[in-house]
């Protein structure tokens, strides 16, 4: 497989998870406490989550013009 490949999954499923748990503290309940910790902490983690996913696509697209070029890191 591919590392361009392997990327590109890896920022798929960091996605999802940061929409998960946007989500979930978003329509979190009234205690303000979502998956053991604060609604803000949820939130910003979140975000911390969509700008991993970000990076990995950007890192992906990298790679992909390097697999094109024949150059393997």
């Amino acid at each position: 497989m591919k590392f361009s490949k392997i990327l590109h999954v890896t920022s798929v499923i960091v996605g999802f998870v940061g929409v998960i748990s946007f989500v979930a503290a978003i329509l979190g309940g009234g205690d303000d406490l979502i998956f053991g910790v604060t609604k803000a902490d949820a939130l910003l983690c979140s975000g911390i989550l969509f700008l991993i996913a970000i990076w990995t696509q950007v890192a992906t697209i990298h790679h992909m013009m390097l697999e094109k070029k024949g150059e393997m890191i």
